[in-house]
């Protein structure tokens, strides 16, 4: 392979059909329409039908919508059969549907601890339950994990369906590396999209990671699509942090900082 194909592994999706979950809006429909620019044929899924349908719109031939509830095994089979009568394939799926709930244990309910862990957890593994006997070698899995994932965030259910996420993740990972497909994780450090813009802890979270700013859309999609494509081809298995340092070590920079080390 020389130089050219190299770098067309890395951007060249033509051919492939990829299924992105909570596709409809924010950092999913970002990682849909970067695939699709990229020559995948995407499937939309989303329980946000007006936003799913009009980016699937926008997007034109390369993609269509379909409702979905994560949490719905039957459903589910139903997408990768809608993904499979459309183009005869399955390629990619991103595991990116997710709700947050921002209560601590003391006023958190069971139900609503549930229902976090049933969409961000369950649904991923009914994603990969689903998708995975529908794929073949070369197929990529990416699940949309957090940085949360690595520490106590103050969102009890959110961090735990995010840590179990990663456990998730390497279990599949070995368990279909003998049929070609690999599955990694991403694990987004604070992104900004139009649902947070506005966010009171937006300031207080880049104050303290080391780059200074908050991530965009755009930098986890094209960590997606290198993953999705034959370039990532001997990667599987793995966490992927990108959150401008922030897990590296914000704590310990910002106490180099007040103290004077830097």
């Amino acid at each position: 392979m020389n130089a050219q194909d190299k770098l067309r592994a890395m951007s060249d999706l033509s051919g492939k059909t990829a299924i992105v979950t909570g596709g409809g809006r924010g950092q999913g429909a970002v990682h849909a329409e970067l695939l699709a620019a990229a020559g995948a044929h995407v499937l939309i899924c989303d329980v946000l039908e007006a936003e799913g349908e009009a980016l699937a719109a926008r997007l034109g031939d390369t993609a269509r919508f379909l409702r979905l509830d994560v949490t719905d095994a039957e459903a589910w089979d139903g997408a990768v059969r809608t993904a499979r009568d459309w183009t005869g394939r399955l390629d990619v799926l991103v595991n990116n549907a997710g709700i947050i709930n921002r209560k601590i244990i003391r006023d958190m309910t069971p139900d609503e601890w549930r229902r976090v862990i049933d969409v961000n957890l369950t649904g991923a593994f009914l994603g990969i339950r689903a998708a995975a006997p529908a794929m073949g070698q070369g197929a990529s899995i990416v699940n949309i994990a957090s940085n949360s994932a690595f520490s106590g965030h103050y969102d009890p259910a959110y961090t735990a369906s995010k840590w179990a996420l990663r456990g998730l993740t390497r279990t599949a990972a070995m368990e279909y590396a003998q049929a070609g497909i690999r599955v990694n994780a991403i694990c987004p450090g604070l992104i900004v999209t139009d649902l947070n813009r506005d966010s009171p802890h937006l300031g207080p979270m880049i104050g303290i990671t080391p780059m200074a700013r908050a991530g965009e859309a755009d930098e986890v999609a094209q960590l997606v699509l290198f993953l999705a494509s034959e370039a990532s081809g001997f990667i599987t298995g793995e966490d992927f942090v990108i959150d401008g340092g922030f897990t590296a070590g914000a704590a310990y920079r910002r106490v180099a900082s007040e103290t004077g080390i830097l």
